[in-house]
């Protein structure tokens, strides 16, 4: 009988052990009990009960192939760094409303979780708006389908939207929270609403849209100076974005929440670059002083970007402050930061490393090897085709009296086209003077059949079309170059034509519209095609391509992968497809004057390389194992 009862205690104990085993918490979860979250009760932030200070850098899983997260991340911590802080974009989230993606390279649960595996904490920044020089600040183009659309205010179109974006989102990442074993420490509401502030209810909406869906971590807001008092709302720590340090705008931090932790969320390490302008770079040594500065003061500090990664695609951003015109940001964030688009470190790296040492008990972890790169042979293009050849494999065309903009076409299940380029075709009896009435969004390439007239755009509103008798069809073909990302117009970045073109100052009328959002479905339908052209590489030369056109080759890779840089020197614009992946905008105005490919989004074996070239190409793609951004320019 007793033999019996302690087999059966013994079952029972094992029993416990096992239901311990599979259920206890992960190891970061275990390293300390959790009471006390990230506090802000005092002159410093306290976590456990315990000083703490943030020590933090960005970097955006949407800007890094999924496959490269580990490495920046375990760069980072070994540059001493204990934060982690990343912006969550909603356009990427919700392509099309109430579709959400958060797989493959938007799997934010997996990004979370490696933080938490690598003992990084995270500070949170899901917007809605982002800024972070991406397309409409982060925010879906859909939502400019309403014409009475008034974004980042309280105008129930947007605030449903919000909504039901953070019905998806925040559900997502509570669990990650400190009090629920994750890394989540911080949570920003919004951003720089302060230099917006259309609202003074909305900064309140945003906060209670994050508390009632389970947000139980310190809440923060981050603002320039002029910004910190117009973007902040109640319950939420003031937090500073800044290059150059100035005493007096501390002081003012000081003033709006004393004795409270101060902290600079946003310490620019460098700049973003503009197409046409030069490359911005910001000398180490003048950063790194800075950061001492700030440490010196007792601050909570966030480099960003530490590593900013690429704008792969066409999610650039575009900047209007202070500019005539809006002007696109480039594919590259580079960001001259710490840790270089490549992920290679800098001098700012290892100056901020041996900074960063004298804030460690325990020596920091050794920093991981480099990738290895490689500059392949030139690409030889084989065979091309034609723009106007491919119009069967877009979706079916929009016919519609007026020009119709990119957002409000029927396409995408009725929510437009967000990106790319959009085709407006309409027919033409004479010739005479073509006028944009400022309609054009952003550049447009003019042709009268197949032949190029010129450019129209913001600076460039009339074009000369030549006289004929017979019908001939008009074509404008509108690229989107970038939404602005950041200051009052956002509610006017619709894109396409956005009102009338007139000939001869008279409207032109019944269009047949044509959406080329480059889609991957689309570019594997035009590989398999089975119409293009080959390119001859022997006399008698074939007739020349008729611009814009594709052009198509492959590049063979041996062995494993390895990252390189694309380079197109005789090419003048367009975009570059690698294995139906969009890997971004080139243009040769510069500064910017490679494109990064990363070794995951190659094989082994042949790889197809397309180009879309809107006016001239060379024959050949090139390649080599370094950057080119172009000639520098200090940041100012």
């Amino acid at each position: 009988m007793h033999k019996r009862r302690y087999l059966w205690l013994l079952c029972v104990a094992l029993g416990a052990i096992i239901v311990y085993q599979f259920t206890r918490k992960p190891p970061q979860a275990r390293r300390m009990q959790r009471t006390e979250g990230l506090k802000a009760d005092a002159s410093q932030f306290s976590l456990e009960g315990e000083p703490f200070r943030i020590l933090g850098g960005s970097i955006h899983y949407f800007r890094v192939p999924r496959a490269y997260w580990e490495d920046r991340l375990l760069k980072m911590k070994a540059c001493g760094l204990n934060t982690l802080t990343t912006y969550v974009p909603w356009n990427l989230h919700e392509p099309e409303r109430g579709v959400f993606n958060f797989e493959d390279e938007l799997d934010l649960v997996a990004y979370l979780q490696l933080a938490s595996r690598l003992g990084l904490w995270v500070i949170l920044r899901p917007g809605p708006y982002i800024c972070a020089e991406w397309d409409l600040g982060g925010l879906p183009s859909w939502l400019l389908r309403d014409k009475n659309m008034k974004l980042r205010t309280t105008y129930p179109g947007f605030t449903d939207a919000v909504d039901s974006y953070f019905n998806q989102l925040i559900k997502t990442v509570v669990p990650f929270q400190y009090s629920k074993g994750g890394p989540i420490i911080a949570v920003q509401v919004e951003n720089e609403y302060g230099d917006y502030a259309k609202d003074e209810d909305y900064m309140a909406f945003i906060k209670e849209a994050l508390l009632s869906r389970g947000i139980t971590e310190l809440l923060l807001t981050s603002d320039d100076k002029d910004g910190l008092k117009p973007g902040r709302v109640n319950g939420a720590l003031e937090t500073l974005n800044f290059q150059k340090l100035d005493l007096g705008d501390i002081k003012y931090l000081e003033e709006l929440h004393p004795q409270k932790p101060k902290m600079v969320t946003e310490y620019w390490t460098g700049w973003f670059d503009l197409w046409g302008d030069l490359h911005h770079v910001y000398p180490a040594e003048d950063m790194v002083e800075v950061v001492k500065q700030i440490l010196k003061l007792g601050m909570s500090i966030n480099l960003y970007m530490f590593h900013g990664g690429t704008n792969f695609g066409f999610m650039n951003g575009a900047y209007a402050i202070d500019l005539p015109a809006p002007k696109p940001m480039v594919t590259s964030y580079d960001y001259d930061a710490p840790l270089s688009e490549a992920g290679d470190y800098t001098t700012k790296y290892h100056l901020l490393r041996d900074l960063f040492t004298q804030y460690h008990t325990k020596p920091l972890p050794e920093p991981p090897s480099l990738q290895e790169r490689r500059a392949y042979q030139p690409v030889v293009i084989q065979q091309h085709l034609s723009l106007w050849d491919t119009l069967h494999f877009t979706d079916k065309p929009t016919k519609s009296e007026t020009p119709v903009n990119m957002e409000n076409l029927p396409v995408n299940h009725n929510n437009g086209q967000s990106y790319g380029y959009t085709l407006y075709q309409t027919l033409i009896t004479s010739g005479g003077r073509l006028h944009s009435r400022n309609s054009v969004r952003d550049r447009a390439l003019v042709f009268v059949d197949r032949l190029f007239i010129g450019v129209l755009d913001y600076k460039t509103q009339e074009l000369p079309i030549p006289d004929a008798k017979e019908e001939r069809a008009l074509r404008l073909l509108v690229e989107n170059w970038g939404r602005v990302n950041f200051g009052e117009t956002l509610d006017e970045q619709r894109k396409g034509l956005v009102g009338d073109v007139e000939l001869n100052k008279r409207p032109l009328r019944d269009f047949v519209i044509y959406s080329l959002e480059m889609k991957p479905d689309f570019i594997h339908r035009l590989v398999a095609s089975g119409q293009w052209r080959q390119q001859q590489q022997q006399p008698p030369p074939p007739p020349p391509p008729s611009y814009p056109s594709f052009f198509l080759g492959r590049l063979h890779v041996d062995e494993t992968p390895q990252d390189t840089f694309i380079k197109l020197p005789g090419w003048s614009k367009g975009v570059v497809f690698i294995n139906g992946r969009n890997l971004g905008r080139y243009w040769s105005v510069g500064p910017q004057q490679t494109l990064y490919l990363p070794a995951p989004w190659l094989h082994s074996g042949d790889n197809q390389v397309m180009v879309l070239e809107e006016q001239e190409s060379d024959g050949k793609i090139q390649f080599t194992s370094s950057p080119d951004y172009g000639s520098t320019v200090a940041v100012q």
